[in-house]
């Protein structure tokens, strides 16, 4: 994400109305812990918000932090370094956290934050357990801070225009939805590169390790390729189905499905991992309405967008920054059937007047909605358009839609997936406690 003269300009424009209110030198002062690849595009978009200053990053290899630095001080930020977590948490300065670690680790780090009065942006998935969502929204309650999650797309143009015609009707009843989210490349398998100077003298593995339910030897493929091993990640159904759940969410007005049944294998990536490169699940909601997900590492191209939301008066068609609305044309055509019943009966069928309102052979009904409808997002990136959100939150109090509540529900949505991976049957939610059945 370069960061441009032109765009920190456009962010001040579009952000100027959220900071009128608030004195000139009343800026929100931000620390990150992690400073992976994902954190670096987050400080470039929080970076060059108005009213912000980072002030602080925390990582286990030295390497990002020297880059985090270097980024930030070119934005204007004045930046410390450090290796310790505990070091940004316990910054008194700090008004809040952007939490970008493993995800293993977010609980914890969210939680001490929390405690320790900051505001709270995390990168999804919120949680790396069910049980840990449980831990995250009793500490929301006690200290009444507010927490953001990162699946951005919910701030696209795109995806608020999709739920308000989906809100609105114009889909009619929507019965299934289709998400896909593919890829057929290494980087897109999580095999990153390794920086040539990564080291027991430039990484802290005792730091990243932390919490990690088994404990291994130092290894460099473990610690930048970190998603590819259940110890600190759900795989794909945290990385990706998370984002696809927490769109399906915002635009059904949804919170969490009844049950959901999956399976998963690893085809081709098997000496870098051991969570599936290919994931299929069905999701049931009590709204009315089935989920079909499904993802590969082995072949990114598809004939559909990522999201299909299909109505019985029309098909959304839902793509990042694009989307598509178009009307059903279906027909009634019983031709076929009555052209087997005797010669009278077949007369008068055509002949009632009913039929001949609804049911003409030959001839299309007229469509059940407006002609095919095609949008495209404009403006600045998702990203910047999160941050921008979170930061009036802090403002005004008032949290945004993706909070605390929502981004455990979306990250559950992936820990009953991959339970009924692991199990091999259906996993129910718990909607009152707010949990996995059994």
């Amino acid at each position: 994400m370069d960061v441009t003269r032109r765009v920190v300009l456009q962010s001040a424009v579009a952000a100027g109305a959220a900071t009128k209110t608030f004195a000139a030198n009343d800026k929100v002062q931000a620390g990150f812990i992690g400073c992976g690849a994902r954190a670096h595009e987050l400080m470039a978009a929080l970076g060059v918000q108005p009213g912000v200053a980072i002030t602080k990053v925390c990582d286990a290899y030295a390497g990002r932090r020297e880059r985090a630095q270097e980024r930030l001080k070119g934005m204007g930020h004045m930046v410390s370094m450090t290796g310790d977590w505990q070091e940004v948490i316990g910054d008194k300065t700090l008004d809040a956290v952007v939490i970008a670690s493993p995800d293993h680790w977010h609980k914890t780090h969210v939680v001490a934050a929390l405690n320790a009065g900051k505001d709270v942006y995390c990168e999804k998935p919120l949680t790396y357990t069910v049980e840990d969502g449980l831990e995250i929204l009793a500490a929301i309650k006690k200290t009444g801070k507010i927490v953001q999650v990162g699946s951005q797309g919910v701030s696209t143009e795109t995806q608020q225009k999709a739920r308000e015609m989906i809100q609105a009707g114009r889909l009619g009843k929507v019965t299934m939805i289709r998400a896909a989210y593919n890829r057929n490349t290494a980087s897109g398998a999580w095999i990153y590169p390794i920086p040539p100077d990564a080291g027991p003298k430039t990484v802290d593995w005792a730091a990243f390790e932390g919490p990690a339910k088994k404990k291994h030897p130092f290894s460099l493929e473990r610690f930048f390729r970190w998603r590819c091993y259940s110890e600190y990640s759900g795989g794909i159904a945290t990385d990706l189905f998370v984002h696809l759940c927490t769109t399906i969410h915002f635009l059904m007005g949804a919170e969490a499905p009844r049950r959901v049944t999956a399976m998963g294998e690893l085809y081709r990536w098997k000496e870098s991992r051991d969570v599936p490169d290919t994931l299929n699940a069905i999701l049931e909601y009590p709204q009315g309405f089935t989920v079909n997900l499904s993802s590969t590492f082995n072949n990114q191209s598809s004939s559909e967008s990522n999201f299909v939301f299909l109505g019985t008066e029309g098909t959304l068609s839902l793509g990042w920054g694009e989307m598509t609305i178009a009307p059903e044309r279906a027909t009634e055509d019983n031709a076929w059937i009555v052209a087997s019943w005797p010669s009278k009966l077949e007369a008068a069928y055509w002949a009632d007047p009913k039929v001949k309102a609804s049911e003409r052979p030959g001839l299309a009904k007229p469509a059940l909605a407006k002609g095919t409808e095609s949008y495209r997002s404009t403006g600045m990136d998702a990203t910047w358009t999160h941050f921008a959100g979170w930061l009036e939150s802090i403002r005004t109090r008032k949290p945004h839609w993706e909070n605390g509540e929502r981004g455990h529900r979306a990250a559950a949505c992936a820990h009953m997936v991959n339970r009924s991976v692991r199990e091999g049957r259906v996993v129910e939610w718990d909607a009152a406690g707010e949990k996995m059945k059994g």
